[in-house]
C-alpha cells in the first residue's frame, strides 16, 4: 500500500496538474457515473469536527474515503485545519492501495475546483481578484485563480488587518502581484470581478449590495449547514450553480438559510458546474450577470486526486 505524504502531494499535486483533474471528476459525477454519499459530521468540542466522505470514481474503478478532522484553532498555531486521509481501495481486487496526506489534498483540490469555476463563470477580461480571508485556502485561491486569469490586482481583507497586511506581503513576494489588504471587507470587494469567500464566519462578510454587476463568486469557506458566509440578497442577485446540487440543497448553509426564509425554493439552485463544464448547462447569461460558484467540496475530487498521484510517478 502506498503512503503519499504532505510533501509529495504539494510537490506533485500542482495546480496545472489539478485543475484539469477536477473538472474531469466533476463532469463525471454530473453525468452520473460517480457513486458518493453525503458527508457525515459529527461535531466535537469547542467547534471541532470529525467528518466522512466516502465514494466511488465510477463502475470497478478506484473507491475511498476522507477521513478527515477540522480543528478551527490550529490555524493560529501554524498547522493546518484539515488534518487527515484519503484512503483510496482498487476497484478490481477490492485492496486498499494508497493512503494521501488529506490535509494537503484538500488546500490544493478546492482551490484547483474554484479555479476551474472560475474560468468557466467569471468573464474573460476578469483581473481584479478579491479575497475574504487571509488563511490557507486564500493561498492556494491566488495561486490557483492566476493560472486561469491575467490577475492585475489582488485585494484582501479579514477581521484581523495585522494578519491580512502580513499575507499581502508574502504573496506579493510570492506571486510578483500587486496584492494589498483593505481594512473593510465592502472596499475590497468594490469593482472587484472575482471575489473568493474563504473564512469560517459563522455571520455574513459579504453582502449583494456590495457587488459590482458582471462579478463572479466562490463561495467556499461554509462546507456544512452552519455557517453563513453571505447575505440573503447576494444569494438572490446570483445565478448560483453547485459543485453538487444534492449536496448544496442538503448541507449549504446559505441557500438553507434563503429558503428558510422563504426567499428561493430549489429551483434557484440551477445546476452543477460539471455541467457547465460539459457544455449541458449554459454558466454565466450576459456580462452583468452575477455568477456563484457554491463549493462544498466533493469526495470525488479527492479520490480523483488521489488515484493521479498513485498512478502517475510523475507529471509531465
Amino acid at each position: 500500500m502506498r503512503v503519499i505524504g504532505q510533501d509529495e502531494v504539494r510537490a506533485r499535486l500542482t495546480y496545472e496538474v489539478c485543475i484539469p483533474i477536477v473538472r474531469q471528476a466533476m463532469i463525471a459525477l454530473s453525468r452520473g457515473e460517480t457513486r458518493q454519499l453525503l458527508r457525515s459530521i459529527i461535531p466535537l468540542d469547542q467547534g471541532r469536527m470529525f467528518g466522512v466522505m466516502p465514494g466511488a470514481l465510477g463502475e470497478r474503478a478506484c473507491f475511498g474515503a476522507k477521513l478527515v478532522s477540522v480543528f478551527p484553532e490550529n490555524f493560529a498555531l501554524g498547522r493546518q485545519s484539515h488534518q487527515g486521509v484519503v484512503v483510496l481501495f482498487d476497484g478490481e481486487s477490492g485492496a486498499p492501495i494508497c493512503v494521501a496526506h488529506a490535509g494537503e489534498i484538500t488546500a490544493i483540490r478546492t482551490a484547483a475546483a474554484s479555479a476551474a469555476a472560475t474560468d468557466a463563470l467569471a468573464r474573460p477580461e476578469a483581473h481584479r481578484l478579491a479575497l475574504l480571508g487571509y488563511g490557507e485556502q486564500a493561498r492556494t485561491h491566488l495561486r490557483a485563480i492566476s493560472q486561469v486569469r491575467a490577475l492585475s490586482e489582488v485585494r484582501v481583507w479579514g477581521r484581523d488587518f495585522g494578519r491580512a497586511q502580513a499575507f499581502a506581503a508574502e504573496m506579493s513576494a510570492e506571486t510578483g502581484l500587486a496584492v494589498r489588504a483593505l481594512a473593510g471587507g465592502r472596499a475590497a470587494v468594490e469593482g472587484a470581478d472575482i471575489i473568493c469567500t474563504l473564512t469560517s464566519s459563522r455571520t455574513p462578510v459579504l453582502h449583494g449590495d456590495w457587488v459590482s454587476a458582471g462579478a463572479h463568486i466562490n463561495l467556499v469557506g461554509s462546507s456544512y449547514a452552519g455557517p453563513v458566509e453571505v447575505d440573503h440578497d447576494l444569494i438572490l442577485r446570483a445565478r448560483l450553480i453547485a459543485d453538487s446540487r444534492e449536496g448544496v440543497l442538503a448541507q449549504g448553509a446559505e441557500v438553507l438559510a434563503a429558503k428558510a426564509a422563504g426567499l428561493i425554493d430549489d429551483g434557484h439552485v440551477v445546476g452543477e458546474i460539471g455541467q457547465v463544464f460539459d457544455g449541458a448547462l449554459e454558466g454565466r447569461q450576459s456580462s452583468d450577470q452575477i455568477t456563484a460558484y457554491k463549493s462544498l467540496g466533493h469526495i470525488v475530487q479527492d479520490l480523483a486526486s488521489a488515484q493521479a498521484l498513485m498512478e502517475r510517478q510523475s507529471f509531465r
